[in-house]
């Protein structure tokens, strides 16, 4: 098992961060413009059971991630993980919580790559520098868009 994790701090009130991170179109603003991710289908906010279908491509070949959202506290944290798609297993927590009057957002992911140890042992840093680009990103976008509310 992997793990992967990035925090950010914003000066925005831990509310504004989560009502961001409710809008329906989340999913367009948080993918990075590089990502080859189509969204396919979202259905609920980010409670439990909301469902998130994408179609992400692997060089030429198309691969369907389905997530399920499996853990949600209002205001604090909600958790999806990946019921169909590349990885072995995939466990996303996204945190919210208060800081100096600022809100700390936290992204920690549990995954395992199809292969066992052996794939992970080669392409692990890889998948790591993947996610760095892909959550600099998405904090960089909700820190921008939630501080100048």
């Amino acid at each position: 098992m992997l793990h992967f994790h990035y925090s950010t701090l914003i000066n925005a009130p831990l509310e504004v961060v989560w009502k961001f991170h409710e809008r329906s179109d989340i999913l367009q603003i948080l993918t990075p413009p590089w990502q080859p991710v189509q969204i396919m289908r979202r259905q609920g906010g980010l409670e439990i059971g909301a469902r998130s279908e994408f179609i992400i491509w692997l060089g030429p070949i198309p691969v369907k991630w389905v997530a399920v959202h499996t853990e949600y506290k209002q205001y604090s944290l909600f958790t999806d993980e990946q019921k169909e798609g590349p990885m072995a297993s995939w466990t996303h927590r996204h945190q919210f919580s208060l800081e100096d009057g600022q809100t700390r957002l936290t992204d920690a992911i549990a995954f395992s790559l199809p292969g066992g140890w052996l794939t992970e042992s080669f392409l692990g840093w890889w998948v790591d520098s993947r996610l760095k680009d892909m959550f600099r990103y998405r904090h960089d976008v909700t820190k921008r868009e939630c501080e100048k509310s």
